[in-house]
């Protein structure tokens, strides 16, 4: 076990340690939505951006609104944060559902596949550990792809074995909403969890050897999907909790089942799922959004938008925001270590899927200033390497260890769920 040095001693001591451990052990990031961020500033169109260049400070483009915060991801980036692996977030928005939602994800998976064949000698495609494993051997950092939101398989099994013929290593089971055979956290129950369709889904991912993802879901549906599973769950990226009472957090009791299930919470840096303050800021500021103005017949200044933004501009005058830390994020971490175990945590960060992140933590560069806190706080080499990738490797091997073994029975039937 690692032991605190003098402050004066710690910091380049500290640095070193990690640089050396996060050279030797590479961070594998289970959340990250560049995908979207392209298609939807440069219209899936690779050759309107260089990710070679810092795009951080990309000049602006032609109809990209400046308000928009700047990009938190490119290959320069991914390299001086030592990440050696990147899940990929193929996300579509839940108001798209049906053959239009299957369109729009293999849209998604296509747009991944030539970012990666753009850029040969930094991306590789990765679809089990071992490919992990030759990337990170070759130079290359790892490019797997996850699925978040189960609106995305249009109620079909063949559609959720096609997505992972296509390289699909993760679905999240719901995204804000519900769908029709699972419960989201921020939506109001309607299924008690997952209904028989939704059990069928957990079933036919752990033949597949597809990891359940349960960010973003219900209680209810969490604790469903965790009896259900023959394999390790993963939360790809969510938050404890304990320390933040909102509904995309994982409570205790869950992280110990969990730790149980031998699965994988992956800390999210979104500010409101960091910090209470935080979060209890932007609850008041959409209250006072729709105070002012909530259409079609509430608030006070109703069909007077000059007023309405600025009384709000005023409120905010008054209520400046609170800001996360990259020391609270490694709060999330301790608890969820305390609480589930060393194996059962890592990274997922969001970035480019978030509008701000906590200082010090603004891009995929910074990720060795985490680990450098974690190490102050004394955690061992063998943790932080666990945390960085060796976690996330042992979920991807036992789910395709599962996979193995269920395969060896006949597969279920062509079902296509009809609401």
């Amino acid at each position: 076990m690692w032991e605190a040095l003098p402050a004066t001693a710690q910091a380049p001591q500290v640095a070193g340690r990690v640089e050396r451990l996060l050279t030797k052990s590479p961070v594998i990031d289970a959340h990250n939505d560049l995908l979207w961020e392209l298609r939807d500033r440069y219209g899936s169109d690779l050759a309107k951006i260089d990710l070679q260049s810092d795009t951080s400070r990309l000049p602006p483009t032609p109809g990209v609104p400046v308000d928009l915060p700047p990009l938190m991801t490119d290959l320069p980036r991914l390299r001086a944060g030592h990440v050696g692996g990147q899940f990929w977030s193929v996300w579509i928005p839940g108001s798209v559902t049906g053959p239009a939602a299957v369109k729009m994800t293999l849209e998604q998976i296509d747009l991944a596949k030539r970012m990666v064949q753009r850029y040969p000698e930094h991306l590789g495609m990765a679809y089990t550990a071992d490919d992990i494993e030759r990337a990170g051997k070759a130079g290359r950092i790892a490019s797997l792809l996850g699925i978040e939101g189960g609106h995305q398989i249009d109620n079909s099994l063949p559609m959720l074995r096609q997505l992972y013929a296509l390289g699909a290593r993760y679905l999240t089971l719901t995204h804000t909403s519900n769908n029709a055979w699972a419960d989201a956290g921020t939506d109001n129950p309607v299924h008690k969890g997952l209904s028989p369709f939704g059990l069928a889904v957990i079933q036919e991912m752990n033949r597949l050897g597809m990891v359940v993802d349960l960010s973003h879901v219900s209680r209810a549906t969490m604790l469903a999907a965790l009896s259900a599973s023959q394999a390790p769950v993963m939360f790809s990226h969510s938050n404890a909790r304990a320390l933040v009472d909102h509904p995309r957090g994982v409570d205790d009791e869950v992280l110990a089942l969990v730790a149980k299930n031998r699965g994988i919470v992956m800390v999210n840096f979104n500010p409101g799922y960091v910090s209470q303050a935080v979060a209890t800021y932007e609850a008041a500021l959409a209250a006072e959004q729709r105070r002012y103005n909530a259409p079609p017949y509430a608030g006070l200044y109703i069909g007077q938008p000059e007023r309405a933004a600025a009384a709000l501009e005023e409120w905010k005058r008054n209520n400046p925001a609170p800001r996360a830390t990259l020391a609270m994020v490694a709060d999330h971490m301790d608890h969820i270590r305390k609480v589930a175990g060393a194996d059962s945590v890592g990274i997922g960060g969001d970035l480019d899927g978030i509008n701000d992140t906590p200082d010090g933590l603004d891009g995929v560069d910074k990720y060795p200033r985490l680990f450098d806190e974690l190490a102050r706080r004394g955690w061992s080499d063998a943790d932080l390497a666990k945390a960085a990738r060796g976690n996330i490797l042992r979920v991807l091997r036992r789910n395709e260890e599962v996979a193995r073994q269920l395969q060896a029975k006949p597969a279920p039937p062509d079902a296509v769920f009809t609401p």
